[in-house]
């Protein structure tokens, strides 16, 4: 997968359970992120989103993924 289709992956993907379920992983509220972080990202495809939507954030970047969600 290019860095194209995992930017579009990214910011189309939803939250597949928990709390959460249902909202897109940039929408994710920062203490979340912050909660995963600290106890371990899931050792799958999954995790890896989520901890590349954590360092978006981290870095005040989630305006640029936005606006691809729909």
């Amino acid at each position: 997968m290019n860095n194209k289709e995992y930017f579009l992956k990214l910011a189309k993907t939803k939250m597949p359970f928990g709390k959460y379920t249902g909202r897109f992983l940039i929408d994710l509220p920062e203490h979340y992120l912050i909660w995963f972080k600290g106890k371990g990202f899931p050792e799958n495809e999954l995790g890896k989103m989520l901890e590349a939507i954590y360092e978006i954030k981290l870095n005040g970047l989630e305006h640029l993924v936005r606006p691809f969600r729909n």
